[in-house]
């Protein structure tokens, strides 16, 4: 009987999908609801989220809130979240930490939870980054969701086509959030 109800809490954490998102814009959620959401869709960590908005032609973290007041990336940088908003081309890397890329952020501390403090300052080893434009096609912002780890294979399962799918399915729902409008509160 026991087993019963662990299926049937299997099957709704499955059922949990990019149209949830979808269903939050008539409530203006925050942010951090909307990003704590997207963890659960794409089975990662809250701290493996990362959004960031267009603000005077640089991009700002918006989430994780740890990383508001870290400042900003120009978008002629380096950066993957400035590459992905410049040139609106999604990339799907499992092989991320070889890529020579900015750590300066995967060095900040981030969240309390106990399930974020064992991977709280991991590298990140696999990434996802998007880019998140308005209905009318220009780029508000980045969403990220990476895997970290010590290795690769201590990171968690290879993002596959399908997430990215996910997540660019879920980039057209932020675009649309009233948090993502340049100047908007946070």
């Amino acid at each position: 009987m026991a087993s019963t109800g662990n299926q049937g809490s299997a099957a709704k954490a499955a059922r949990v999908n990019v149209s949830d998102l979808e269903s939050m814009l008539a409530e203006s959620p925050s942010s951090d609801r909307v990003c704590l959401k997207l963890a659960q869709i794409l089975r990662v960590r809250r701290n493996e989220v990362a959004l960031l908005r267009l603000d005077k032609g640089s991009l700002r973290f918006i989430f994780p809130p740890e990383l508001r007041s870290a400042g900003v990336l120009p978008l002629n940088g380096s950066a993957v979240a400035a590459r992905t908003a410049a040139t609106r081309t999604p990339l799907l890397s499992n092989t991320f930490m070889r890529v020579k890329h900015v750590s300066l952020f995967e060095a900040v501390k981030l969240g309390a939870e106990i399930e974020d403090r064992s991977q709280e300052q991991m590298p990140i080893q696999k990434i996802m980054s998007v880019p998140v434009a308005q209905s009318g096609g220009s780029v508000v912002g980045v969403v990220q969701i990476s895997r970290k780890g010590l290795d690769a294979s201590l990171a968690g399962a290879d993002f596959t086509g399908d997430d990215l799918k996910q997540l660019k399915q879920a980039a057209e729902i932020l675009g649309r959030m009233p948090f993502m409008q340049e100047g908007a509160e946070i």
